[in-house]
């Protein structure tokens, strides 16, 4: 994931591209190519993209994993992840051409996909169909504006020396940064906020939890939920308040012995990709996996407030969380998967009634960035987790209402906001080949409450009192 490269040709079965330019801020790679001129089209009139790969996301089609080999299952996924990190890099970089990469690529995963399906087949029956997800394409995304990119780039390697030879792939690096299309001046946005008017029953009381704004400094590439005991499993970097050990190598047991920087004695772990200005300075982490290495660059910003709240339902009560419930609202992969996990909500403090999926707000002058996640409200009432990480618990409906088969817990909202200059260029980390695209944003819960603390939460939220 990281950006570079030099003149090349693609060529997706649908278009003839031609590479214009590959920049380079602090040692990844940006790919940036343009249509070629065809018959009834001006060339001229081409907007610039950025090639990323697309592949199937094996772990959101898994349903059913069998406990004795779920371990193994993890490290096959995070696997499969680092596969597409790699090959986004070498095509970034210009190190593969597309044809021969796309083919390379589909070869390792069909042997790590065809490992996982023999586990799984182990200890239930083996599930059919995953080797046809080896193969991957050539995706298209509006790119960074060139002129911007190259004002970033010459900072860079002016003030942090940190510029590559080209085709090195090595260094910190920049996705494709976020384009010009991935921006919105807020007040142009008409109000779009919906919610279910409350039944005469609903459980109309609120329990908020303080946990600081990551004071510790608390950052990690890995993620628990979809990747346990693997490094980087996130290929980003994830900001973390809440229980002060969380990590790849968590387990129940190290969360639930472990302090928390919540006030009330929460231990839960609640985390998210950083916020970056794309200032072309050298973080921390420039030359590191989740950072630099994974085309995650620039200042991380610390968020100026974070508000955590449990809200009810509009339906009836809310029953108590089970400990170790593991949540994730949004999808990390959006850009290539498509909408149908995406919960990003974007924003601008003063304009709230007002929420962006797909793009970044621009605020006006005293205004605010926020970042609203609003998590699945709606439990199966039997499991902590599933295979994907989604099916054992659900969005209510337009109404309020659970599906059938689901009850209504505490609506965890995460609200996160931050200092950010009008016009200033920033992104969320994300995966290499997703390109830091703002649909792509996401949340992650492990509930770690006592059950006493939690029985307290939801007689609060039942009883119609705004508890702290």
């Amino acid at each position: 994931m990281s950006p570079k490269g030099h003149k090349r040709r693609l060529r997706p079965s649908h278009k003839a591209l031609a590479l214009v330019s590959a920049l380079v801020l602090g040692g990844g790679a940006v790919v940036v190519v343009e249509q070629a001129a065809s018959a009834g089209q001006d060339s001229a009139r081409s907007a610039p993209v950025t090639a990323t790969i697309d592949c199937p996301d094996v772990g959101d089609r898994l349903r059913e994993v069998p406990e004795p080999v779920r371990a193994e299952v993890d490290q096959d996924l995070a696997q499969l992840d680092t596969q597409i990190a790699d090959s986004y890099q070498r095509l970034a970089t210009g190190r593969a051409q597309g044809d021969a990469l796309l083919g390379e690529l589909k070869g390792k995963r069909q042997k790590t996909i065809t490992g996982m399906a023999d586990a799984i087949g182990r200890s239930t029956a083996r599930p059919q169909g995953l080797e046809a997800l080896s193969g991957c394409s050539m995706k298209q995304a509006p790119a960074a504006d060139a002129a911007d990119t190259a004002a970033e780039a010459g900072a860079a390697a002016d003030a942090q020396g940190l510029a590559q030879d080209k085709g090195s792939g090595k260094g910190s690096g920049n996705g494709s940064g976020p384009a010009r299309s991935d921006f919105v001046v807020i007040s142009t946005v008409k109000p779009n906020v919906r919610t279910p008017a409350p039944q005469a029953a609903a459980s109309k009381g609120s329990f908020s939890v303080q946990c600081g704004r990551n004071e510790n400094r608390h950052l990690n590439p890995d993620n628990v939920i979809v990747a346990p005991g693997v490094g980087n499993g996130a290929h980003h970097m994830h900001d973390y308040v809440g229980n002060k050990t969380t990590d790849g190598f968590s387990t129940n047991n190290s969360l639930a012995a472990s302090g928390t920087t919540c006030t009330n004695g929460d231990q839960s772990t609640y985390y998210w990709p950083v916020l970056r200005l794309r200032d072309g300075r050298a973080e921390k982490d420039a030359k590191a996996p989740g950072g630099g290495q994974d085309a995650n660059v620039g200042t991380i910003l610390q968020p100026k407030q974070v508000t955590i709240d449990f809200k009810g339902s509009a339906t009836g009560p809310v029953t108590a969380m089970p400990r170790f419930l593991r949540i994730i609202t949004g999808d990390a992969k959006a850009l290539t998967n498509g909408t149908a996990n995406a919960n990003a909500s974007w924003s601008c403090t003063g304009f709230e009634n007002r929420q962006l999926k797909d793009k970044y707000p621009i605020c006006p002058k005293g205004s605010d960035v926020v970042r609203t996640f609003s998590f699945q409200s709606c439990w199966d009432g039997k499991n902590a987790d599933s295979a994907n990480h989604r099916t054992h618990v659900a969005f209510a409906r337009g109404d309020g209402s659970c599906p059938r088969g689901f009850k209504a817990i505490p609506q965890l909202v995460q609200r996160i906001t931050y200092a950010v200059a009008p016009g200033a260029r920033f992104a969320v980390d994300s995966f290499p080949e997703q390109l830091h695209k703002p649909v792509t944003d996401h949340g992650d819960f492990i509930n770690v409450m006592s059950d006493g603390l939690m029985a307290g939460a939801v007689r609060c939220i039942n009883g119609g009192r705004a508890c702290r």
